[in-house]
């Protein structure tokens, strides 16, 4: 039995095993990737935050979701650099646990914001009379602290069990720490862990059903009229796309981590690993800052006041 509460208990992750070949370029290639992830979410919110015609419940909402998508990037891709450019590819106990979390809240937070989403959405074209008087700014800080807190939450129980365990390993075969891949370690079957696992999976069934059931309406209301359809199309559709990438590509990472056959080719494995890591926090800018026409628009103008102060 290890101790994992030692500082000096270190994991080995071995998903980088077949790339020391070619690692200057994996390291160039994700450096662009994270600074592109990071500058447009953060280019997004600063246009929400300073422009108040953005500040409207829909907009405030996208904000939560670009800031929670900076916090996932930047739990994953510093210390995948660091790994491309050293020979020893290994993590602190402590340092194992703080990139974990930071990547399960991201998760869960990434669900409840599209749930909020989901809601604004409902509201708004269902029920389009009374959603001034429901989406307050009072209602909508409960939101957006609920999108917050709720994952905080859960991911404060599930590091609480987890260092409780006993580990007998300490060899990740992943790009980064994960929950599962340090259960996995534990020298003991914990029922703390199963009740954890069901009380997880009960709360993003739950969630993912009433994002079902609200766009089963949404649906059936924008049939209704031609402006609905148009508001769907610009509002709705970019959201449906988002959480289709973001939970496909979740569930093929907690399958392939649960029931993947370990001889399976390596950058199979990383590819199903960091999707969702990847693609979301630097495909929901995009997507949004493209169909979100008067998002676009007011990106535009500051960034031609940026060039024209500093051509001045």
């Amino acid at each position: 039995m290890m101790e994992n509460s030692s500082t000096e208990f270190m994991f080995l992750l071995h998903g980088l095993n077949d790339t020391t070949t070619n690692k200057h370029f994996y390291f160039a290639f994700g450096l662009l990737v994270y600074i592109m992830t990071v500058f447009v979410n953060l280019a997004l919110v600063i246009t929400v935050i300073l422009d108040k015609t953005l500040h409207e419940p829909m907009y405030l909402f996208l904000c939560n979701l670009f800031v929670n998508g900076i916090c996932g990037a930047s739990a994953f891709y510093p210390k995948i650099l660091v790994d491309l450019l050293s020979d020893s590819h290994v993590i602190s106990f402590v340092a194992c646990l703080i990139q974990m979390y930071l990547i399960l809240c991201y998760s869960l937070c990434e669900l409840t914001c599209l749930t909020v989403m989901a809601y604004d959405r409902y509201v708004a074209i269902c029920r389009p009379l009374e959603y001034l008087d429901i989406m307050t700014h009072q209602n909508i800080a409960k939101l957006l602290f609920f999108s917050w807190l709720f994952a905080l939450l859960q991911t404060a129980l599930g590091a609480w069990v987890t260092v409780r365990m006993p580990l007998c390993g300490n060899d990740i075969d992943k790009l980064y720490c994960s929950n599962w891949e340090v259960i996995k370690l534990s020298c003991t079957d914990l029922i703390m862990i199963d009740v954890y696992g069901y009380f997880l999976l009960l709360s993003l069934v739950f969630q993912i059903t009433f994002i079902i059931v609200s766009y089963i309406h949404i649906v059936r209301a924008s049939l209704q009229s031609k402006t609905g359809k148009v508001k769907f199309m610009q509002t709705c559709l970019p959201h449906l796309i988002t959480l289709t990438n973001f939970a496909v590509s979740l569930v093929f990472d907690a399958m392939y981590s649960r029931y993947g056959k370990s001889q399976t080719q390596q950058s199979l494995r990383n590819i199903f690993g960091m999707e969702f890591l990847v693609v979301p926090p630097l495909l929901n800018p995009i997507i949004y800052g493209m169909k979100q026409t008067e998002m676009r628009h007011q990106l535009v103008k500051m960034y031609m006041k940026i060039k024209a102060l500093s051509q001045s």
